[in-house]
């Protein structure tokens, strides 16, 4: 049984400012662009039975500049959807919702149609993705190039977890993280590694 690799996507501008970004594509900062091409050894040396990226370009560009090819796009990988709060910091959101949390209350519905999804929506999200990499685990290890907050869910769910509780997994940018297994559970071996 191979073991499953997270990767969270290098800085962008709004990654360091705390501002929560879904569908707006940023591009990597220099420093993101930096932390990507550090995660190469990281990577290297392993082969991957499946690697699979978010379709948000900040993403994409992290696999690139990691090293890693083969990649294929799931749109279920996508980012927490925030709706209103698209742009907007934790700090600003609680001038007028002093007691929100994206844990328990999600984002707000947004303008033009963007939704703001609930920890579930993201769940079931991460439960399809894990259900697509279960296949892969017994040929290898499997990759996933990602976003925070829907990274941190998707650990919580295969630890058996609600996906509120993604909330206990502190992610940074630009890190490789493995989920392992141990006597047939799920368990988490490296968190936050950084060449």
């Amino acid at each position: 049984m191979g073991d499953l690799l997270l990767v969270r996507h290098g800085e962008t501008e709004w990654s360091r400012s705390g501002q929560h970004t879904s569908f707006t594509d940023l591009p990597l900062t220099p420093h993101g662009e930096e932390q990507a091409k550090s995660l190469a050894p990281l990577l290297a040396g392993r082969s991957f039975a499946l690697v699979l990226t978010s379709p948000l370009g900040r993403a994409v560009r992290t696999a690139e500049l990691a090293g890693l090819t083969g990649t294929v796009r799931d749109a279920d990988l996508h980012e927490w959807y925030y709706g209103a709060y698209e742009g907007v910091t934790t700090e600003e959101i609680h001038r007028t919702r002093p007691d929100w949390d994206l844990w328990t209350d999600g984002g707000a519905p947004g303008p033009d149609g963007e939704p703001g999804e609930s920890p579930e929506e993201v769940g079931e999200r991460a439960d399809r993705v894990l259900s697509r990499v279960a296949d892969a685990l017994p040929r290898g290890d499997v990759l996933l190039v990602a976003h925070g907050h829907f990274l941190r869910v998707l650990t919580a769910r295969r630890l058996g977890l609600p996906p509120s509780e993604g909330r206990l997994f502190r992610l940074e940018t630009g890190t490789v993280c493995r989920l392992s297994t141990e006597h047939g559970r799920p368990v988490i071996a490296e968190w936050n590694t950084r060449a």
